[in-house]
């Protein structure tokens, strides 16, 4: 099996809103492109409230869309990860407007419903009405890709904790088993989710050993700027350390779904390490006109090469299935009035070409990888950790004391690493 080296999609003109502004010919030039680089593979999202305008209406122009795209994979010889109930994206939570509960405010994350900001956040998604609906969606989707030569498999949710946490462990799963066999019924495609590093650092009532029971493989998203345990922006064991930690809950194999970082601006550094969490004081305040810091946690171009590079070796040394970067491109100057590019300006800059086209040293050091076409390798077995004790007992403490661990063990592992 080869190692699976891809991106996450969202054209560059459009972004967000590429359901509804879609470009079959910027699409396709895209493809191509990534294609072009020896690339692989594709994940792609299914803004909710694109798709199903109302609990019991998929949008038939949106499923003729989603043919499409899938098409012009396969023309690429790309496969795909599309990406359903997104949902949480980049900051914000895409929600359509039947989904929303006038008793959830909205939380950490911002609410865009429509063209609107919403105060509410997403009812009870796990269980009853929003759960029918759902699978009303899958089965749509399903049956319009069924057996699709260029649909690797189907994703549940782009970091849907980041939505509504689930009540308990038993609703994850009983959501994340119902949704997999209606997907699997009306396409015969494997399903997966995608979790992130904050599913695995706190206790959001959901454990992968179940939640991930009836799938192919498991995913983790992770970013050493968004992980409190990180040594610095620039740590190559945080996304290793995270795909360790999925694969030891899970007992699944694991495909890193999403890694990167932001680039900083022309000619300016980062001026911190990381980002700081809600439970955290503010990073310091930086003037957008200052002339040699970012006003965020970032990596020049050269360093995202780097940096790409160094994971990269370590998760196909611990034998993961694969590993995709966030993002294709970073987004067009002119979008960055519309949400979320309006409140994070960061969400602009992740991509491996700049938003006028060209090619970052990262798309470079992705098609270097890429080109080897490397198989997968047998997984390290490493020293494990029970998850009622990680999860209930020392949180956060028990991430900080096995990510230690992992550290301690660097020179052994990593002594294939090239």
């Amino acid at each position: 099996m080869r190692f699976s080296v891809g991106v996450n999609y969202w054209p560059r003109r459009s972004a967000m809103a590429m359901w509804r502004r879609f470009d079959a010919g910027e699409v396709r030039e895209d493809f191509q492109r990534i294609a072009g680089l020896g690339l692989d593979a594709v994940r792609f999202f299914l803004r909710w409230d694109d798709f199903q305008p109302r609990a019991d209406v998929v949008e038939s122009e949106m499923l003729a869309r989603l043919e499409l795209l899938a098409n012009l994979a396969a023309e690429a010889g790309l496969q795909t990860m599309p990406t359903l109930f997104a949902g949480h994206m980049s900051g914000v939570n895409w929600l359509p407007s039947w989904s929303l509960d006038p008793k959830t405010p909205h939380g950490r994350f911002r609410t865009i419903s429509g063209e609107a900001e919403s105060p509410y956040g997403v009812g009870e998604m796990y269980a009853g009405p929003l759960l029918d609906a759902q699978l009303r969606l899958a089965r749509a989707v399903g049956e319009c890709l069924r057996a699709h030569p260029a649909v690797l498999a189907w994703d549940l949710g782009n970091e849907f904790t980041n939505l509504r946490e689930p009540s308990s462990e038993a609703a994850a799963a009983e959501w994340s088993r119902r949704l997999t066999a209606a997907l699997q019924e009306a396409s015969g495609i494997p399903v997966t989710a995608g979790t992130h590093g904050e599913d695995l650092t706190r206790n959001r009532n959901l454990r992968l050993s179940s939640l991930c029971a009836p799938y192919a493989f498991a995913t983790m998203h992770g970013y050493p700027v968004y992980s409190a345990f990180a040594r610095g922006r620039l740590d190559p064991e945080v996304v290793p350390f995270l795909a360790h930690l999925a694969a030891m809950f899970s007992h699944k194999p694991v495909l890193f779904s999403e890694f990167g970082n932001p680039t900083c601006p022309p000619g300016k550094l980062a001026p911190f390490e990381r980002v700081a969490l809600p439970d955290e004081p503010p990073n310091p305040t930086i003037s957008p006109d200052d002339p040699v810091l970012a006003t965020y946690a970032c990596l020049t171009e050269d360093e995202m090469a780097w940096y790409c590079t160094q994971v990269l070796e370590r998760l196909h040394a611990d034998g993961r299935l694969g590993a995709y970067w966030w993002c294709w491109a970073d987004y067009a100057d002119d979008l960055r009035d519309e949400p979320p590019f309006d409140c994070a300006p960061h969400e602009l800059t992740f991509g491996i070409i700049r938003s006028d086209g060209s090619e970052k040293p990262v798309a470079a050091a992705l098609a270097a990888f890429a080109r080897e076409r490397r198989t997968v390798v047998e997984p390290r077995t490493i020293a494990t950790a029970v998850a009622e004790v990680y999860y209930y007992r020392t949180l956060p403490t028990s991430t900080k004391t096995l990510f230690d661990a992992f550290l301690g063990t660097v020179e052994e592992r990593r002594a294939g690493v090239r």
